[in-house]
């Protein structure tokens, strides 16, 4: 009976998907699930590029503002470590945009003011862009540390100020806030191997097991971030984290959680109908590696 529940979310998913997600996440679920290319991703994803390198056209679907800002071109970054496929023309062109945003002691602002002439959920307001933020330095960095074999950013001084300003983000820093952590983690996980490194993934290991953290409850409702949403795969290293048992009560609830649609619901307030339709085609392509990953999903909607 399970087993054909998996069966019915993929098949739905997949009607969902072709109804009413965007291109870039259709090219997405044709890569996982179709046996589609890689190249047809990074072909999508490159409408989303501007002349000075970095992402904007609401590649991360609560900033609709056109020009570039740090968060999307982390999300290119991810999109292309997800396919295997790094774009030589693509990473040139973050390279050239992280250079002219990188604040005077190292790290990236997490948003331009620029978001404030285009609609946009309230959390993305800002009323100064001067400041660097671990958010999304640690992913950004933590990123170009592992796709490190596609470029030669690391011996540039904005990348080297920006590893010493997450240095001293975590060094000043109780990161608590979800983001934060993950920023943090990123950075971590793909930062050269040293002793250092280490007694940092001891410590966020320990931050990440506090009780009220990581939400245990998969009934919760409203912004909260799930066993799931932290080890989305068996081999994360948060998966280690948590008890089997929490991860099968996740799984069994995260089927529930597919909409009539076919799709998977966000969990906050979208800034109109298409952004969230946007998102939820993103987080349904999520929702499915996940179930994947943990045995609980066929590896094609003909399964």
């Amino acid at each position: 009976m399970a087993g054909q529940k998996s069966v019915e979310a993929l098949g739905q998913a997949k009607q969902f998907m072709y109804r009413q997600a965007r291109l870039l996440d259709r090219r997405r679920y044709e890569f996982h699930f179709e046996q589609g290319s890689p190249e047809q991703v990074i072909a999508a994803l490159r409408a989303y590029q501007n002349e000075d390198g970095g992402f904007g056209q609401a590649l991360e679907p609560d900033i609709r503002c056109p020009h570039s800002q740090p968060v999307p071109v982390e999300m290119a970054l991810r999109l292309m470590d997800e396919v295997s496929y790094v774009d030589s023309t693509i990473m040139e062109g973050i390279g050239r945009y992280l250079r002219g945003i990188t604040r005077p002691a190292g790290g990236f602002p997490l948003a331009t003011l620029a978001v404030n002439d285009y609609p946009h959920a309230p959390w993305w307001y800002r009323e100064e862009d001067q400041l660097p933020s671990l958010n999304p330095t640690g992913n950004i960095i933590g990123l170009l540390y592992k796709l490190s074999a596609q470029h030669s950013f690391k011996e540039e001084e904005w990348f080297q100020s920006s590893v010493e300003y997450m240095w001293r983000q975590l060094d000043e820093l109780n990161p608590y806030d979800y983001h934060d952590i993950v920023q943090a983690a990123t950075f971590l996980e793909h930062a050269p191997d040293s002793e250092r490194v280490q007694e940092y993934r001891v410590w966020l290991d320990e931050l990440i097991k506090r009780p009220g953290i990581i939400e245990l409850d998969p009934q919760a409702e409203g912004y909260v971030h799930k066993v799931l949403d932290w080890a989305p795969a068996p081999d994360h290293s948060v998966a280690k984290l948590v008890t089997a048992e929490d991860i099968s009560r996740h799984l069994d609830h995260l089927l529930t959680e597919q909409q009539a649609d076919g799709g998977w619901p966000i969990r906050w307030e979208a800034v109109s109908p298409a952004c969230e339709l946007e998102w939820r085609g993103s987080i349904t392509i999520d929702r499915l590696l996940t179930l994947r990953a943990y045995g609980r999903l066929g590896s094609s909607a003909s399964e």
